[in-house]
């Protein structure tokens, strides 16, 4: 029988998080879902824990992804996979609340032109630390048109949806757009989110409904600069494909915050670095 729901996750040297992240996504409110799983060649163990989970009737384990390819190739490998109308991606140290899939299906149910939904969620410490509550969706709330909710991430200069696991998309649009869009890798989710909402509407659920990691293996000085600069790139591509939607004033304004962002980060790294884990981080192999 076909799922209402997929969660795929593609995980890549998780072994410290992988199985809370998991139980997660294995203990939801919502019945009507399959979880679909594949790990990336890791190096540090993450497959051996997802064996232990072998059995579950919810969950589909994959043979690993190759290595190679970056985060695309093991996204656009589980996502294929899904068999559900809608599909959430949840990294392997990130988290949903036991109401995620309850709550937005629902709202895809309250609102059919909808594409996409999704909520704010906590930012949390390589230790699960809560240091953030309820972050995202700047300048977008309920029912919006999607290209209205392309402007505001655009003039916001950052990723308004938030990270995969607080979005929920028709899976039949991510085929339609061809996988997930790793023009600029760094934006790799707010990029294909942007090309699913110019399909139709997105709701903005103001409520946290997932938990991101903030740790070692993700943030660096390197990478907030190389974020601004993709970002930036990123909004002028949508300014070229899309001229009615982004002004030339909402480009000017969505690259300064975007430089803005960078240093924000450069700071948070500086600030948060005890707390990032880096005695658990593993160098990229993929």
């Amino acid at each position: 029988m076909t799922p209402k729901v997929s969660i795929v996750i593609p995980a890549y040297n998780n072994v410290r998080y992988i199985a809370e992240t998991l139980d997660s996504v294995l203990n939801q409110t919502y019945d009507d879902y399959e979880v679909v799983i594949a790990d990336h060649s890791s190096v540090d163990g993450t497959q051996e824990v997802i064996n232990r989970y072998k059995g579950n009737p919810k969950l589909r384990i994959l043979s690993a992804t190759p290595p190679g390819g970056g985060a695309q190739a093991n996204w656009n490998r589980v996502s294929s996979e899904a068999r559900g109308t809608f599909v959430k991606l949840v990294c392997g140290d990130d988290l949903i609340g036991p109401t995620a899939l309850a709550d937005q299906v629902q709202a895809f149910e309250d609102n059919p032109s909808a594409v996409l939904v999704a909520s704010q969620r906590d930012l949390v410490d390589s230790n699960g630390h809560v240091f953030v509550k309820n972050r995202g969706l700047q300048g977008i709330s309920g029912l919006v048109k999607g290209a209205d909710a392309v402007r505001a991430t655009v003039v916001a200069g950052s990723n308004i949806f938030g990270e995969p696991a607080c979005v929920m998309y028709r899976r039949d649009l991510l085929q339609e757009e061809g996988g997930w869009d790793n023009t600029n890798p760094y934006l790799i989710d707010e990029a294909t989110y942007a090309r699913i909402c110019f399909h139709g509407d997105v709701v903005a659920i103001r409520r946290s409904l997932a938990t991101f990691r903030i740790s070692a293996s993700q943030w660096s000085v390197r990478l907030a600069k190389q974020q601004s600069d993709q970002a930036i790139s990123f909004h002028e591509q949508i300014a070229r494909e899309h001229p009615g939607v982004i002004s030339r004033f909402d480009l000017l304004v969505g690259n300064v915050r975007a430089i803005g962002m960078s240093y924000a980060r450069r700071l948070a790294y500086v600030r948060l670095r005890k707390r990032m884990g880096h005695e658990h981080a593993v160098e990229s192999t993929v």
